[in-house]
């Protein structure tokens, strides 16, 4: 039973190491790569062979995620020969959730032995080349609720986990990066492969039209709710990132447009590449 699903302020490094010992005394996997999958993309899961399944409730002090197509379970199995583990739902600032519960999950995969995290998003496209339905190679982040304090690493610093000051320039590795660009060619889809900066909002609301040119004109290619906090525990803690963001839907750029971005249309757009999706991640293990 989940003793605490909690959105605690913070977390002792006791806590982390109860879920990450309750984890590894009931599943024979060791995991050297985790997957956090967005909205709509919990299929990546599906792909694992020899599945074990926990539900976020059964695992102590896990939170639960709340949001429609994330499934909320952590999945153990083996993807191309390489030991994984997948997150079917994340934590979101929007659902009620802090900073530390957010970011809870990261921490527990470095205690597993986890030296890679994949990060996958649902996102909006801010970039004018980008066409709904591309699949964005995440090169850097603009962290907007960073920027008004809600950084993960504010706080007393445990050097268990990482250095009081890291180093953020280079938070998306780029070898792995190379190495995706290399699997879409192989498996003709380059034609939707784009690379660029991905921007975090806390939401839940989508975007004005104003915000949107103002994140345009900051540099982002794509905006989103979710992934930049995980990522900066990620690589505090020394983990390889990968990172790559779904265009579910173009913003609004223009005040006569009559368009308008719904939760919908995002969940509609993951269904129609899915499978490239998945075959991209699945080769990607596969050379990595």
């Amino acid at each position: 039973m989940n003793k605490s699903s909690s959105n605690k302020c913070s977390y002792k490094y006791e806590d982390y190491r109860e879920t990450a010992d309750w984890l590894l005394s009931h599943t024979e996997q060791r995991p050297k790569v985790a997957i956090i999958c967005g909205s709509g993309l919990g299929g990546l899961a599906d792909l694992l062979d020899n599945k074990t399944v926990f539900p976020y409730k059964d695992i102590p002090c896990f939170p639960n995620s709340t949001v429609q197509g994330h499934a909320s379970q952590l999945v153990f199995g083996e993807l191309q020969g390489k030991q994984c583990v997948c997150m079917q739902g994340r934590f979101h600032f929007y659902e009620g959730y802090n900073i530390a519960t957010v970011t809870y999950p990261v921490r527990v995969f470095f205690l597993l032995g986890v030296e890679t995290l994949i990060v996958t998003n649902a996102a909006g496209g801010l970039n004018p080349n980008f066409k709904v339905g591309d699949i964005m190679l995440i090169k850097d982040h603009i962290n907007m609720p960073g920027f008004a304090g809600q950084n993960p690493l504010c706080g007393h610093n445990d050097e268990r986990f990482g250095v009081r000051f890291p180093c953020m320039s280079d938070a998306y590795d780029k070898d792995l990066s190379i190495l995706a660009k290399e699997t879409a060619e192989e498996q003709g889809c380059s034609s939707f492969i784009q690379q660029g900066v991905y921007c975090m909002v806390a939401g839940p609301n989508f975007e004005t039209i104003a915000e949107c040119r103002a994140l345009q004109k900051l540099g982002a290619d794509a905006v989103g709710m979710s992934t930049v906090p995980e990522v900066v525990v990620a690589r505090h803690c020394g983990l390889r990132v990968f990172g790559l963001s779904l265009i579910t839907n173009k913003v609004v750029t223009d005040y006569d447009s009559l368009e308008k971005a719904n939760h919908e249309e995002v969940l509609d757009t993951t269904r129609m590449r899915t499978q490239d999706l998945q075959r991209l991640i699945s080769n990607l293990l596969a050379k990595m």
